[in-house]
């Protein structure tokens, strides 16, 4: 289970990272949470493929929980992100309403 949500963590990184890009925000949240998050799914991605892994199923299963934990990490960051995301998105919104909008005398 927790090998096929790998890749759909990935995409979703890949496109917070895109989206945070695109903003322009004062925190570089790539460089502080999505690059450090791409790491660790590319590590795990890399053990999980392993040949030394790929006979050993039944440890595997035993360590479930440890994979278990990484993925409710992956999913907390990427949650917490799409909220920051969203919140930097508002501001700009405001920011761009607040330079057309004229002001009242």
């Amino acid at each position: 289970m927790y090998k096929a949500e790998l890749p759909a963590l990935r995409k979703t990184l890949e496109k917070l990272r895109e989206d945070f890009a695109g903003l322009g925000s004062k925190t570089d949240w790539t460089e502080l949470r999505i690059e450090p998050l791409m790491k660790h799914l590319e590590s795990l991605e890399q053990l999980l493929g392993s040949e030394q892994f790929s006979h050993e199923s039944s440890r595997l299963r035993k360590g479930v929980a440890l994979f278990h934990s990484d993925l409710v990490y992956f999913r907390t960051n990427v949650k917490e992100l799409k909220k920051i995301l969203e919140a930097e998105k508002s501001k700009g919104r405001k920011k761009g309403r607040a330079a057309v909008e004229p002001k009242a005398n």
